[in-house]
């Protein structure tokens, strides 16, 4: 081989890894502009802008009781679109966020881990006047979220609903998983791998369900903005790095009430780590849904709801 075909192919070569950082700087930044056809509100937190939706009952709106809802890992808030109804019908006040580097919420730097995660939700709870025990619904990496804070003030709370929760030792694996324990090159790895990975489960859900297909545009639309995939990076080294066996003993001994719903065809949280939470808590009242994947809060929201109707009455 040539001098000068060696230097081509080192060109080629140094092009193709530079490319997925390239296109990762011409990614849109989160700012007012973004930010301007948003539905809900926004509030400056100590850590950021923080994007927030209340959905109200028709009736006995002062002294309904509050739901607070937290999404997973690569899910802006648009996870709610049928849930946050139902729960609404039910007599809930209902609250939604964005989690930092998610929706419209700030990109936020540096690792988020649980106490990142908690600064926010207690950030906002203050910010709304929330200062009665209320109800908390963990998805996914919200699972964890809601269990950390569970786990670290379980007084706060009336009980506990856990969602396709993380921390059961099952999620990341895959590319989240190599990206996250790759330390030099894991950010190029998820700008260069992942990016197909989302398009992908955004285009199963449209598929799945086309009733939801706005919030699969919305999740596919993550990508188009800057810090997004960095924000998740974070979260794979920050609160999904270790299982949540502390927590999770730490509420079986606060005899916090804790209902789980596992989707029973789900891929990426599998119905066998009920197994595992089981284990940890043996108080928790766990219900499958058959047929559900992991987007079980989209595709069976009645099924959700009924879920948690049925632990209401039975308190």
């Amino acid at each position: 081989m040539t001098l000068a075909l060696i230097l081509l192919a080192v060109l080629v070569l140094a092009l193709l890894l530079y490319l997925p950082i390239m296109l990762d700087r011409r990614r849109r930044p989160m700012d007012a502009t973004a930010r301007r056809d948003a539905p809900g509100d926004f509030v400056r937190l100590s850590q950021g802008v923080t994007h927030f939706h209340w959905v109200m009952p028709d009736k006995n709106v002062a002294h309904a009781p509050v739901v607070v809802l937290v999404h997973g890992f690569s899910t802006p808030l648009s996870t709610w679109d049928h849930l946050a109804p139902e729960l609404a019908r039910m007599g809930y006040r209902v609250l939604m966020y964005d989690l930092y580097g998610r929706g419209y919420s700030d990109r936020v730097d540096g690792v988020q881990g649980r106490d990142f995660f908690l600064t926010q939700l207690n950030d906002l709870l203050n910010d709304q006047g929330i200062n009665r025990p209320f109800t908390l619904v963990g998805y996914s990496m919200g699972g964890a979220i809601a269990s950390a804070f569970a786990a670290r003030w379980p007084d706060r709370l009336e009980q506990l609903v856990l969602l396709a929760p993380a921390g059961m030792g099952a999620f990341p694996q895959g590319v989240l998983k190599r990206s996250r324990d790759s330390h030099l090159p894991g950010e190029w790895l998820m700008l260069t791998l992942y990016p197909g990975v989302h398009k992908g489960a955004a285009k199963a859900l449209k598929l799945m369900d086309k009733g939801c297909a706005h919030a699969a545009q919305d999740h596919r639309d993550q990508l188009s903005f800057a810090g997004y995939m960095q924000a998740l990076l974070a979260s794979l080294r920050g609160i999904l790095r270790d299982e949540m066996r502390p927590e999770h003993s730490q509420i079986q001994r606060s005899s916090l009430p804790v209902l789980a719903v596992w989707g029973g065809s789900d891929i990426v949280i599998p119905v066998e780590c009920m197994g595992t939470l089981a284990h940890w808590n043996r108080s928790v009242v766990h219900v499958e849904v058959p047929g559900a994947s992991h987007w079980l809060p989209l595709t069976h929201a009645s099924d959700v709801a009924q879920a948690i109707r049925d632990f209401d009455e039975a308190l």
